[in-house]
């Protein structure tokens, strides 16, 4: 018998990931986005799923030294009109220059049972999109499917085989299977490896099978099964973080798995090149602090090197060489752990690649492996600053990290261990808006806006790309996210600089914001859309949650001085609201001088979750706060007109 180590959790079984890599083009959309936000995907518990996973069996057979020959046999069904477009149009991804892939089967079966062959018209090669402008990862493909005459009640065919002779890393194997939240009538993963080759597996939700060894090769098989999914809940972290999975792997343990990629990835000669060596020379000139020259590092490298958004474990996991990437100027993370680690080097800095997921899930799986919700991502340790970095991240200020590699497990690469990347980091806003109110009833306003913290760069980033057109179309979209229409014009502040807060200040106006005769409602707005309000809408998105959530923290203060004019009078002042709850403060205040005419607003949210990951019950313990503080920003000043009153 094979040796075959099973973590179990959860007893329902989950669908198979295994159709994400032959489902639709939204999956490549969604690879790119390293937001930590998640979207519903699935319909609740009660309603009909789109499509149904009615047959679906995947056959692995690995070689010692790492190649693999698959075979997939998948049949889905479309139970709805949205479940047409979900199977309709199926893709294969392979690397075409490791990887063969030969289709077996591909068609349409009416709900009669009559069946319509794919024509080879309708089955393309396309280049992997992400890669498109990057000559040094064009070997990814996806192959195309187009299935005719697909209606409610038909069911699409696909079988093919795929052969990797060559492994991504050599005499390993891993695999990660996820839900793609399709009910799944029936599925069945098989692995076939040498009787010698143990495979190391963390199953949560998926049955596994005793091993059979025979004829020196041992045989370790899972079972699915699953109705319909409850629809992810807006705002929830991965699936994956809570749900069903399966990570299967021929490396023991983490520190096996780092030294596996350390040995190749330090392979490289160019690391140590002139023209490196010339441009960290020539980029920390005059600095001395390790910090500072760190620094200067990092921003060429996040403004310079154009990030391609290939994840690790989808292409080779060997970084390309640090001489190519400086020349080409583009690479994938791992590349830029690479060059940026040559720079480093070349300034006497040490530094070690770091091993971690990019998007919303705070957990690894426990045996070590690539996939979306396990290692996909690359950046940078410095011991000697104790700071992480990660160059790809554009919009990214030295000494911050984005919010897809925050609060979550890390492999340091050199020491291979497992570490944890920061829970928070510095968040700050401060707004003031400013209105005067004419004699017809319009309002002038000025509104002024500083991110200090890790949003600052992110910001500043944004104006630094845009268009001045592009730019002034920002700022017209933030006042109608608002609810005021009306006019808008937009100053920064220097955006070619790299750290420190960010201002933004926008000047317009709003007709009629208030009317001239009768009753007027004026909202009582302390900042445009982005500030706290959108922040408290973003977590009460859901009433009531029943899954784990991205929170993240952070402090707000706000300010509204209105200046009203003389033909109305205040006949409704909000009441002050003060809020203390261990994850959150808000207090608001509320002054009206009648001698000079003018409201002040003054409003404070302070969000200390301690985590970027809450759970339903911390949603629960904050829930009727966080009512009571939306109320408070959703409230309005009444006003009446002195000839109404008469």
């Amino acid at each position: 018998m094979g040796n075959i180590v099973v973590t179990l959790a959860h007893a329902s079984i989950a669908g198979s990931g295994l159709a994400r890599r032959v489902r639709s083009a939204a999956l490549f959309a969604a690879l790119c986005a390293a937001s930590a936000i998640a979207f519903p995907l699935c319909c609740a518990a009660d309603e009909s799923a789109p499509a149904t996973i009615e047959r679906d069996v995947h056959l692995f057979v690995i070689q010692k030294d790492g190649s693999i020959e698959e075979h997939d046999d998948t049949v889905m069904r479309a139970d709805t009109a949205s479940g047409i477009d979900e199977i309709a149009q199926r893709f294969v991804w392979f690397n075409k220059d490791t990887e063969q892939v030969e289709l077996l089967a591909a068609e349409t079966i009416d709900p009669d049972g009559t069946a319509h062959a794919v024509g080879p018209e309708a089955i393309r090669d396309v280049q992997e999109p992400r890669s498109a402008g990057a000559p040094s990862f064009e070997d990814g493909v996806l192959r195309t499917v187009i299935f005719p005459g697909v209606q409610i009640g038909s069911r699409v065919h696909l079988a093919f085989r795929k052969t990797r002779a060559k492994a991504l890393q050599a005499g390993t194997y891993a695999y990660l299977v996820e839900p793609s939240l399709d009910p799944v009538d029936e599925q069945r993963l098989i692995f076939d490896l040498p009787a010698d080759v143990p495979l190391y597996a963390d199953a949560r939700g998926y049955v596994a099978l005793p091993p059979v060894t025979a004829n020196g090769r041992t045989r370790y098989e899972f079972d699915y099964q699953h109705g319909p999914y409850a629809r992810l809940e807006a705002g929830a972290v991965g699936y994956g973080n809570w749900g069903d999975r399966l990570m299967v792997s021929t490396v023991p343990d983490f520190a096996s798995f780092a030294a596996r990629y350390r040995a190749p990835a330090d392979d490289d000669a160019t690391r140590d090149d002139p023209a490196i060596v010339a441009l960290a020379q020539q980029l920390t000139a005059g600095l001395t602090d390790p910090r500072d020259k760190a620094r200067a590092l990092y921003d060429w490298m996040r403004l310079n090197i154009r990030y391609v958004a290939l994840f690790i474990g989808e292409t080779a996991t060997v970084p390309h060489k640090a001489a190519d990437i400086l020349r080409n100027r583009y690479g994938d993370c791992k590349d830029h752990v690479a060059l940026y680690g040559a720079l480093l080097a070349a300034a006497g800095i040490r530094s070690e690649p770091v091993l971690l997921n990019l998007g919303p899930y705070y957990t690894l799986p426990e045996v070590p492996g690539y996939g979306a919700s396990a290692i996909n991502h690359a950046i940078i340790w410095i011991p000697e600053l104790a700071q992480f970095a990660d160059t790809s991240a554009g919009g990214t200020e030295f000494g911050y990290l984005p919010g897809g590699v925050m609060d979550r497990p890390v492999l340091l690469v050199d020491d291979g261990v497992l570490a944890r990347t920061p829970a928070t980091q510095r968040h700050e806003r401060n707004a003031r808006v400013q209105i005067d109110i004419d004699d017809n009833g319009t309002a002038h306003y000025a509104y002024r806006v500083e991110d200090a913290g890790f949003p600052a760069e992110l910001e500043r980033n944004t104006f630094r790309r845009a268009t001045r057109q592009g730019a002034q179309q920002l700022a017209a979209s933030r006042l109608l996210q608002t609810g005021l229409h009306g006019t808008a014009r937009l100053e920064t502040d220097d955006v070619t600089a790299r750290a420190g807060p960010f201002a933004t200040s926008m000047q317009g106006s709003v007709p009629h914001l208030i009317w001239r005769e009768g009753t007027t409602a004026v909202p009582a707005l302390t900042s445009f859309a982005g500030g706290m309000r959108s922040q408290i809408e973003a977590w009460l998105i859901e009433p009531v949650r029943t899954q784990p959530w991205t929170c993240i923290g952070g402090e707000f203060d706000e300010t509204l001085e209105m200046s009203l004019p003389r033909f109305v009078r205040v006949t409704d002042l909000p009441a002050d609201s003060t809020v203390e709850d261990p994850l959150l403060t808000f207090a608001s205040r509320y002054v009206f001088d009648p001698a000079t005419r003018t409201l002040q607003v003054t409003r404070h949210l302070s969000a200390a979750f301690g985590h970027r990951m809450c759970t339903a019950n911390e949603f629960a313990a904050i829930h009727d706060d966080l009512v009571r503080i939306e109320r408070d920003l959703d409230a309005e000043v009444v006003v009446k007109s002195a000839s109404a009153t008469q």
